[in-house]
């Protein structure tokens, strides 16, 4: 019985030279994950680089163009540093993004867990509570939320973290369901095992493949709706930059200089796109059929 138990272990630490050739070979999850460590690596680095902070203002360079009086992707109305902006807006958005992913992945953990594995009434009740909450719209509930607050970057990720939950407690509550019958897991009973050391030790770990593919997408998320909630003016509040109030305050001056919204758009939709292809190689990789 022992080996049983002993087994779900061994047989994941066996599968992990698969799983990263298998990562490997997903040409677009390297490149999101070389994409995403480049913007790493600017957002922390590239402002000890720069000349000038981001909020170091100089009147007579107002508008400069990308490339110009050493302003690489040029100058804000008041003659800001983009590119310092752009890599502190990161240091904020990635900050708050990969902070409300491990937040929403502690509270989805624990819920389907508990559920899926308790199961009965309180296993169904907990899970109808989940349907409640996802029948709101996220980005409704979140702006509503938002709007009684004092915005701060920790408010936006609380509040981020706490809109965004619901799916991962429906994914581990389904994986849950299906392990808590498996062989390992009726030979943890026998043995007497506690039910909190079968949750949390045996039947958890197995269920990190999921939550791993889950954790990437949710961090993309996080970072959208951060932009969405400071675009709209709810979240991060100038002076202090992040990438959607950067959009919010270039809406003005598209036509006189475009590169205000294109420098941190571009910048989300790099952010977001290799955090989804890392999150689809994960998925890929994690998927031991995809040998096959």
């Amino acid at each position: 019985m022992t080996s049983l138990v002993a087994s779900s272990h061994s047989s994941a630490s066996r599968s992990a030279y698969p799983t990263l050739s298998r990562f490997v070979r997903h040409r677009l999850a390297i490149t999101g994950l070389v994409l995403i460590t480049l913007l790493l690596f600017a957002c922390f680095v590239g402002p000890h680089l720069l000349p000038h902070d981001e909020l170091f203002i100089d009147m007579r360079n107002r508008f400069s163009a990308p490339f110009t009086n050493g302003h690489i992707f040029g100058t804000d109305p008041l003659g800001r540093d983009i590119a310092a902006r752009l890599f502190k807006a990161g240091q904020v958005s990635m900050a708050v993004a990969f902070t409300a992913m491990l937040m929403s992945i502690f509270i989805g953990v624990v819920i389907g867990v508990v559920a899926g594995y308790i199961g009965g009434s309180f296993g169904n009740a907990l899970m109808r509570f989940v349907d409640a909450c996802l029948s709101f719209p996220s980005i409704f509930l979140l702006l509503t939320l938002a709007a009684f607050v004092q915005p701060s970057p920790m408010m936006i990720t609380l509040l981020i973290g706490a809109t965004s939950w619901m799916e991962i407690a429906r994914i581990v509550e389904a994986e849950v369901k299906s392990l808590r019958e498996r062989d390992f897991i009726l030979a943890a009973r026998m043995l007497g095992l506690s039910r909190n050391w079968i949750m949390w030790r045996e039947i958890l770990p197995n269920t990190m493949g999921p939550i791993i593919v889950a954790a990437t997408l949710t961090v993309a998320r996080a970072i959208l709706s951060e932009a969405y909630i400071s675009f709209l003016g709810y979240g991060i509040q100038p002076p202090n930059p992040s990438w959607g109030n950067m959009l919010n305050g270039a809406q003005q001056y598209l036509g006189q200089a475009p590169w205000l919204a294109i420098v941190p758009g571009i910048a989300i939709t790099l952010a977001v796109t290799s955090f989804n292809f890392i999150g689809d190689g994960l998925r890929d990789a994690l998927d031991n059929r995809s040998d096959s």
